[in-house]
């Protein structure tokens, strides 16, 4: 059993035995808590009772038996990048898994096994130094942790799946404090649920990923429309990448230039042979009158941080996002109006491209089950002055009910900073959802791992 406690203050003779068992710990008043309370969501203000900076996995184990035996709340950190900001908690503990840095490369297996404190940069370098890669997130200062356990989408993912369908193992920590290697011969069923939801079911402190060639350099970069010509921009996308190869990741994108110019984007990733790439985007190049074509041989490396730039630490943010069944020519003209209005330059809509490899898995292959839809959209709000927070919010919530008509049920759990009741929360999992709370019931009863997409158990 769990023991809730209130309050924010733990007591002395507890935190000084936690200092015996944690290499890093930090309590309010102490050098170094406020740098380590802060998250890149600038919008997140939170104050835990004490933070865990675990350098190893002992360091984690008893960061959780800690938690249990106090009552504390569990936040878990890797790279902090999370829009809901659930990496840090009011008056609980954060465990921090961002000391945690080892990567190891194994380039005759094509294998990689990174620590959960990795960002997709740090773990791209590493990886790229013997012409290999994985699906990985699109902004470099993404930890593998949080992007891995919910699904995981990047550049490569229409080629080689999603971040969890290059998944190997993974070892965990449960809420008894034990360590258990997951994979699909050891506790298969738990390996399951970590592909998709895997923070509901204890903490994982390393990866193993399975690695594909690639680069150094790809076909990459963006061609950039004036915005009065967006939607004939996004008609043309919606037709070129119905017939795009797997190879081919392409976003497109509707943004504020440092000018204060409003544009429309499609970026390109090509995952193969350079001369391939440039025949499969020579019609996004030369597609009407575009101010800036950007496109061309680019290190995969540079790639990865295309979009570094637009989504600073310490900016506020907040995001809606929904895959689409359709991007219709009514779809089309709602969030070319909806961005009219944007009030904040540093705001954007982005339609990913989904497709490809990822459809190759079944929906219940893994806990996250959207394999079908074509598109998913994204509305990142983001601005610098707390006061402007409310019509910012406002802004991304209006145009994302103006896209429902539009829009499956579900939606990927990393890209929406809250969810409207209960029942939006299980669309997440669709239909497997039951299968995950009676998951749930086996490895968390006590639900500690609650400061999540959280799944009850049942």
């Amino acid at each position: 059993m769990v023991n809730q406690r209130a309050g924010s203050a733990v007591a002395a003779a507890a935190l000084t035995e936690l200092r015996t068992q944690v290499r890093g710990v930090l309590a309010p008043g102490d050098d170094g808590y406020e740098a380590a309370r802060r998250i890149w969501n600038g919008m997140i203000d939170r104050r835990p009772a004490v933070i865990a900076r675990c350098a190893g996995v002992a360091d984690v184990m008893a960061a959780v038996r800690f938690a249990r035996e106090e009552g504390l709340p569990i936040a878990v950190r890797g790279g902090g990048h999370g829009v809901a900001g659930r990496a840090v908690c009011d008056d609980g503990i954060v465990i921090d898994l961002s000391p945690m840095k080892g990567i190891w490369v194994d380039p005759a297996a094509r294998t990689a096994r990174a620590q959960a404190g990795v960002l997709w940069g740090e773990f791209d370098r590493e990886t790229q130094a013997f012409g290999l890669a994985t699906t990985g997130g699109v902004v470099s200062t993404t930890g593998i942790a949080g992007l891995t356990l919910a699904g995981g989408f990047g550049w490569l993912m229409r080629k080689h799946g999603l971040t969890i369908d290059n998944l190997r193992s993974v070892d965990l920590v449960t809420a008894d404090g034990e360590l258990l290697r997951n994979s699909e011969r050891e506790h298969p069923d738990l390996f399951w649920g970590v592909r998709g939801a895997g923070a509901n079911f204890g903490i994982v402190t390393s990866f193993d990923y399975q690695l594909h060639p690639l680069g150094p350099t790809v076909i990459g970069g963006m061609v950039l429309h004036p915005f009065e010509q967006a939607g004939t921009v996004l008609r043309f996308y919606r037709e070129f990448t119905a017939g795009a190869p797997d190879e081919l990741t392409t976003y497109a994108g509707l943004l504020t230039s440092p000018e204060g110019a409003k544009l429309a984007a499609i970026v390109v990733c090509y995952a193969g042979p350079l001369a391939a790439g440039e025949v499969a985007v020579r019609p996004i190049r030369s597609f009407g009158t575009p101010v800036a074509d950007l496109i061309g041989p680019i290190p995969y490396v540079a790639q990865q941080m295309l979009f570094n730039a637009a989504f600073p630490t310490g900016r506020h943010y907040y995001e809606k996002s929904c895959f689409l069944r359709e991007l219709s020519d009514a779809a089309i003209d709602t969030l070319v109006d909806g961005f009219a209005r944007v009030p904040s330059p540093h705001s954007q809509v982005i339609i990913e491209q989904h497709g490809g490899a990822i459809r190759r898995v079944p929906e219940d292959g893994t806990a996250f089950p959207h394999r079908a839809p074509e598109y998913n959209l994204i509305l990142p709000a983001s601005w610098t002055d707390p006061a402007d927070t409310a019509v910012n919010v406002q802004w991304a919530r209006e145009l994302y009910t103006a896209m429902q008509p539009f829009a499956t049920d579900g939606y990927y759990i990393n890209y929406m900073a809250d969810v409207e009741s209960e029942e939006r929360a299980r669309a997440a999992y669709g239909d497997n959802y039951a299968r995950l709370a009676a998951l749930k019931a086996t490895y968390d009863p006590a639900n500690l791992f609650r400061l999540n997409h959280n799944i009850p158990p049942v």
